[in-house]
């Protein structure tokens, strides 16, 4: 069954494509798409950052066909620290605040578009 997108999954991907601007794998800027790490079923980390990155269409199947691949990428990418945190917090049920996602979400693109424009941002 496909998961059906809505306004927060647009933002998070608007968000994702402004901070990465490219493909994280091989540097290619077409064919761009949000690739979660943990499925976006997984509620408690589906808008989480790290949990997410820029890829074109040949390296997201490329890392749907190849998961320890990608496992050991987005190991890479956050850290081992880090990597761990986001697969316990996939793993956990948490009540999720859209609201406060939303919100966050906003903030850092503005910061991301501001800093493109040439503005300090604080």
């Amino acid at each position: 069954m496909k998961i059906k997108r809505d306004k927060l999954d647009i933002l998070f991907s608007q968000y994702i494509r402004a901070r990465d601007k490219n493909c994280q794998r091989c540097g290619g800027g077409s064919g761009l798409q949000t690739s979660h790490f943990h499925g976006r079923r997984k509620r408690s980390t589906r808008w989480h950052p790290n949990n997410a990155c820029l890829l074109c269409f040949g390296c997201h199947m490329h890392f749907h066909a190849n998961p320890l691949e990608h496992t050991e990428y987005f190991k890479n990418r956050l850290g081992q620290e880090a990597f761990e945190k986001l697969r316990w917090q996939a793993e956990t049920i948490v009540k999720i605040d859209r609201k406060l996602i939303k919100l966050d979400l906003k903030q850092e693109l503005e910061k991301i578009r501001r800093l493109e424009n040439g503005h300090i941002v604080q």
